[in-house]
């Protein structure tokens, strides 16, 4: 649903993309050569054990040349990068510190406790920053009356994707791209290239009125994602490895110094063929000591698919042929980064969801096709990735995975066949030997979980053409059941929690859920409402609607993007909805308007 809704709100961006997509020849780095600026000198590096690295340039472009089936430059785009730079495509047109908050506030959604998660919106409990168009504003929150606008931080050229905020340290994550169109419009089958650049801002924020600049950094490849632990932003970069008139392009830096290439020396392979190669380099920076250098580490593998990150490693995942992902253990303490641990399993994961790491086992959910046929595993590994124990084929023939949730020594997870949606309790305490507890079959399918408590799960999913939120309760493991459940009812409804978690806002202690929704009331889809749904949630009394707060405002057909709500979040007994072009404020216990402010 989610994706018809993109589809019939920005028709002709979408159809640029994929136009331009289909007739670019040479749509990544082409035009970046290297030789800017001295090679960067290889620092001393922890082992890569199980890794092997390249003497030379040349036996790199002799490797690609001998491995990569995929010769010459091929269209890559990174998770971000539609939704940035679909805009620049469509067209084809050229104070003091504050101390820390005492107060009640909700924070970003995350998976992993202590891991936070970048973000469009962050609030300290007094103050809101948010990502809106190319520019980040910074607001004050609370108290709501004397809401307002202090400052805005434009990036002109630059998109950003996510921040960060910890204490007077503002983190800017994003693109930037460099579009270069053919000479004369009507000439399509020029083609175009595209250069894509991922970039890192740092801020003091000390004064919200006056954000001052602190540093910067740069390099080639498309923003993966990131997390944030203690005082460093761990990022990933994804970057083609292709051959260009017999010239290797290589990862490149940016800085004020010039530009400087990640020599081939520095860059770690495991030696096999594949379809295509790219470049992953995971960043290491101080966010808080902006005078350390920021450490980073190459990997050329296949195409990236998940990340997984908990206290100590990332985990990230590379699709392999014959329906194997390949998984792969990076130590993180501060500014070090070192590949420990490599692995396989079959079949692959949907997402960070389907992946865990707990009690020193890492555990993982894929979903492979045997003859055409889809069939559901678990699988367990120890902190080398070697396999101990597995669940393979556990649900009925012809069930699809559609969700994931590991909550200590349980896994939740939901698959689906086109007329119901099974649930599954299973035991991984053992990790030899993982078992399916109980399971319950309830009409849709279900796209997202979320921990109510250790016995109750809620899930977010479609049920024929609409959106529903279910309240699952596994106190009895092997007969699971439905205790609540709520139907957005209309033509067809949809909610963007089943694409983005960070859009989900609970709290239990406020027996608070607050999620987006749109809404067609009719076959033609004329008739259009968008806004937040907000409930109170409990085991007593279930799902219970409380109201809706919606950004359209009169005379608009529902279809305006900019002012659908992306998030949600409460400031004490103020809730906040934020779209691209304003921010509300609610009373929490009657939802009367407190106070919006326009996103300029």
């Amino acid at each position: 649903m989610q994706k018809e809704i993109k589809k019939r709100a920005s028709l002709y961006g979408v159809a640029a993309i994929l136009l331009a997509i289909m007739l670019t020849a040479l749509c990544y780095n082409f035009g970046v050569f290297p030789g800017f600026g001295p090679p960067i000198q290889p620092s001393p590096k922890p082992s890569f054990a199980f890794l092997e690295t390249f003497s030379s340039y040349e036996e790199l472009r002799s490797y690609l040349l001998a491995n990569s089936k995929n010769q010459g430059p091929f269209p890559f785009y990174g998770p971000s990068d539609f939704q940035l730079i679909g805009p620049r495509i469509e067209g084809f047109s050229t104070s003091a510190e504050s101390a820390p908050s005492l107060r009640l506030y909700s924070t970003t959604n995350i998976q992993v406790a202590g891991v936070d998660e970048a973000d469009i919106v962050k609030t300290d409990g007094e103050h809101i920053y948010l990502v809106s168009g190319n520019s980040v504003y910074i607001l004050k929150a609370y108290p709501a009356e004397e809401a307002k606008l202090l400052s805005k931080i434009a990036f002109d050229d630059m998109y950003p994707a996510g921040i960060f905020v910890s204490g007077d340290r503002l983190a800017v994550l994003g693109c930037k791209y460099t579009v270069n169109y053919p000479v004369f419009p009507w000439s399509y089958y020029q083609g175009f290239t595209v250069d894509i650049k991922t970039f890192l801002n740092v801020y003091n924020i000390s004064d919200k009125e006056k954000p001052a600049f602190l540093s910067d950094f740069m390099i080639s490849g498309s923003y993966f994602s990131s997390r944030m632990i203690g005082d460093y932003v761990y990022f990933v970069v994804s970057q083609p490895a292709y051959i260009i008139y017999d010239t290797v392009i290589l990862p490149k830096i940016y800085s004020r110094d010039g530009i400087k290439e990640i020599s081939a020396s520095e860059i770690h392979y495991a030696n096999a063929s594949d379809n295509y190669y790219l470049y992953t380099t995971i960043v290491a920076l101080n966010m808080q000591n902006t005078t350390e250098e920021p450490n980073h580490e190459t990997i050329m593998l296949g195409g990236t698919s998940s990340m997984y990150v908990s206290l100590n490693n990332i985990y990230i995942t590379f699709p392999e042929p014959d329906e194997q992902t390949s998984i792969y253990r990076i130590r993180i303490e501060n500014s070090t980064i070192n590949c420990e641990a490599h692995g396989k399993v079959l079949g692959r994961e949907l997402n960070q969801f389907s992946m865990d790491e707990y009690n020193d086992h890492f555990r993982i959910a894929t979903t492979t096709r045997v003859n055409g046929n889809p069939e559901n595993n678990l699988y367990a590994l120890d902190m080398n990735l070697s396999l101990v124990g597995s669940l393979e084929n556990f649900a009925p023939p012809g069930e699809t995975m559609d969700s994931a949730r590991f909550i200590g020594n349980r896994c939740y997870l939901s698959t689906s066949t086109p007329r119901k949606d099974p649930f599954f309790v299973i035991d991984v305490e053992n990790a030899s030997e993982p078992k399916v507890l109980g399971n319950l079959s309830i009409p849709g399918f279900t796209r997202y979980l979320h921990p109510y408590d250790e016995n109750h799960v809620i899930g977010i999913g479609i049920d024929g053409r609409n959106a529903k939120i279910t309240l699952f309760d596994a106190s009895n493991v092997t007969a699971p059941k439905n205790i609540t459940e709520y139907k957005i009812e209309g033509y067809w409804s949809d909610t963007l929690v089943l694409t983005e978690h960070k859009a989900f806002l609970f709290d239990k202690s406020k027996e608070l859920l607050v999620i987006p929704v749109s809404i067609t009331f009719d076959y033609y889809s004329t008739s259009h409402w968008q806004g937040a749904y907000i409930f109170n949630i409990t085991l007593s009394y279930g799902l219970v609607l409380r109201g809706n707060v919606t950004h359209l405002e009169d005379g608009m057909n529902g279809w305006e993007s900019d002012h659908w709500v992306k998030r949600a979040l409460y400031i004490e007994d103020v809730l906040y909805t934020l779209s691209d072009k304003k921010i509300k404020m609610n009373n929490l216990e009657d939802l009367s308007l407190i106070k919006e402010i326009p996103i300029p």
